[in-house]
């Protein structure tokens, strides 16, 4: 069996220098958000002009996505160990709690995105596309195995989560004494109590 090559050379470099990028223009928009990040800024962590950042990334744009797939990749890292959705969200929502800037940024891009024109549009199609169906086989996996109610169907429980968890960063930015991850935690207790307390009554629901 052999082991794949690593990168080398000016390629290998040119990954290093892209991930150097990607990781101060997270701390800038973690720091800033979205409007108050500028690309001089990210530029002057690294060291280069701000012509050389977009040499690998192209747009301030193309930037702002790449720093939402790391946002995101980073969020599945910390909750790679989980199994239930509902607890995958409200760890990420706790995560998000110290990332107020990349939230500014997810919530400011996400918006702007429903135009089909906007660079982010194919990113947040894609996101939900497949945030969708993830959580949609967890939420059926559950409920096989009785652990969350059944009169709804998989499909729409994990759309309501989803419609949580955005909204909940909405009104988070505009009130930091609002409670993601404790709010999203009260919507698991209360789809698992319905099966405890008898008013799921075991018939899956039309899908």
């Amino acid at each position: 069996m052999t082991t794949p090559r690593k990168p080398r050379g000016p390629y290998r470099k040119g990954l290093e220098r892209r991930e150097q990028i990607l990781r101060a223009a997270l701390e800038v928009f973690g720091d800033h958000g979205e409007r108050g990040a500028s690309l001089k800024e990210i530029a002057d962590r690294v060291g280069m002009s701000q012509a050389g950042v977009l040499h690998y990334f192209g747009s301030r744009e193309e930037l702002l996505v790449a720093a939402l797939e790391e946002r995101d990749a980073q969020s599945n890292r910390a909750t790679a160990g989980i199994t239930s959705p509902g607890e995958i969200l409200a760890t990420t929502a706790a995560q998000n709690a110290d990332r107020r800037g990349l939230v500014d940024l997810f919530v400011t891009l996400s918006a702007a995105a429903s135009d089909p024109t906007h660079p982010a549009h194919p990113f947040f199609t894609r996101r939900y596309d497949e945030l969708n169906r993830s959580l949609t086989t967890g939420l059926r996996e559950a409920q096989e195995r009785g652990e969350t109610r059944t009169d709804v169907p998989p499909e729409q429980l994990a759309r309501m989560l989803i419609a949580l968890s955005d909204g909940l960063q909405v009104q988070w930015l505009l009130n930091p004494d609002v409670e993601m991850a404790e709010t999203i935690e009260a919507f698991n207790r209360m789809c698992r109590a319905a099966v405890g307390d008898g008013k799921d009554d075991g018939t899956p629901a039309n899908t």
